[in-house]
């Protein structure tokens, strides 16, 4: 897996922590994505997280009496806030929750330490698993500190404070996860069409055409499971936003799935990745995070950029569980020919009818 790497940004820091004691088991109630730390005696932090999940890291220079902070921002919540004493050029070590569904670690230094902000990267060795390294820092005194088991296999994806158990994706339709026939019906979207072709990528592959190979790949794979499906649209035809909603609400479906590919900047090859969108409810977070964990699976080496909260018109004004999946960047490097190959397209329409069929099999 390639690595992905966070720069830090300066960002003023506003969060009060309470005290706690050392070497805790993170609690197991909590909804944070942050799983396991430790600050390592040679100045090393090393995380785990559930699988998928987005973390942003920031930097803030000290002054003459106060020394330099860093700190990493999750998503989910703490059950509880915290305060752990440092050692060494570490004052302390806060974990608290900046706002509504966040988790933020805190390394404040002491008053006299120098950091270099460009020199700090925190890198995703894997799905799940994070490191930093602070580079020139004097580790004279550092005791190791941390909370949880670094080694222990996360338990799931996160996606809005759930965790799901991932499935592997089958090679073939026979694979697939079976559920009730006849009893779930769901919408499925693609994305643009006819004179909007969305976005065109590396030597015109066109969003729309894509999005729609790969939906109705979807359509038939669900239906061969006793699923009833209807379509915002079947061929290359321009169909307005409110309609599709409108569709998917009078069929009372039990999903929504909105299928769409990803664009930047054709100066920008090196921007690849897979991510999925819900609006606010847990159980489109859960959809979402199904969706996400199925196409990671059959798009080996493109970046995990994460479940997300979004505002998109169609899952903001459907009324069932509904997400909006970017297969990848039709202007990248690493998504762009695989997207523009049918093994690959068979292989995400196995993976999103994987997902949308996890999913069904929670629903009561």
């Amino acid at each position: 897996m390639a690595p992905l790497t966070f720069r830090f940004s300066a960002l003023v820091l506003a969060a009060a922590v309470q005290a706690s004691s050392l070497l805790l088991s993170l609690p197991a109630q909590a909804a944070s994505a942050l799983a396991a730390w430790k600050l390592s005696s040679s100045g090393e932090l090393l995380l785990r997280t559930a699988a998928g999940a987005r973390l942003q890291a920031f930097f803030e220079a000290g002054d003459r009496n106060r020394g330099p902070r860093v700190w990493i921002d999750f998503p989910g919540e703490l059950s509880r806030s915290r305060s752990l004493p440092g050692s060494g050029p570490v004052r302390e070590i806060r974990l608290g929750k900046p706002s509504a569904g966040e988790t933020r670690l805190v390394i404040e230094f002491q008053p006299g330490v120098d950091l270099d902000p460009s020199q700090l990267k925190l890198i995703g060795t894997a799905s799940n698993r994070w490191k930093l390294s602070f580079q020139g820092l004097s580790t004279t005194g550092l005791r190791p500190i941390g909370e949880g088991d670094l080694n222990r296999a996360s338990s799931g994806s996160w996606a809005g404070g759930l965790r799901i158990q991932p499935s592997k994706t089958p090679v073939n339709a026979a694979g697939l996860p079976t559920v009730t026939r006849g009893k779930y019906r769901v919408v499925i979207d693609p994305g643009h069409g006819g004179p909007d072709p969305g976005a065109v990528g590396i030597r015109g592959i066109r969003e729309s055409e894509i999005v729609l190979d790969i939906s109705l790949q979807v359509a038939r794979l669900l239906e061969a499971k006793g699923v009833q499906v209807i379509m915002t649209r079947t061929a290359e035809v321009d169909v307005d936003l409110p309609p599709r909603v409108s569709i998917a609400n009078r069929a009372g479906a039990d999903a929504f799935v909105s299928i769409h590919a990803n664009a930047i900047s054709m100066a920008r090859p090196d921007v690849n990745g897979i991510e999925t969108f819900f609006y606010s409810d847990r159980r489109s977070a859960r959809l979402a995070a199904h969706l996400q964990q199925q196409m990671l699976n059959v798009s080996p080496g493109s970046p995990n950029r994460g479940v997300k909260r979004g505002r998109f018109f169609v899952i903001r004004r459907t009324t069932m569980p509904a997400a909006l999946v970017e297969m990848g960047f039709v202007t990248g490097n690493i998504d762009s020919p695989r997207l523009a190959t049918s093994s690959h397209r068979q292989r995400l329409a196995l993976a999103l009818a994987t997902g949308i069929l996890d999913y069904l099999k929670g629903v009561r």
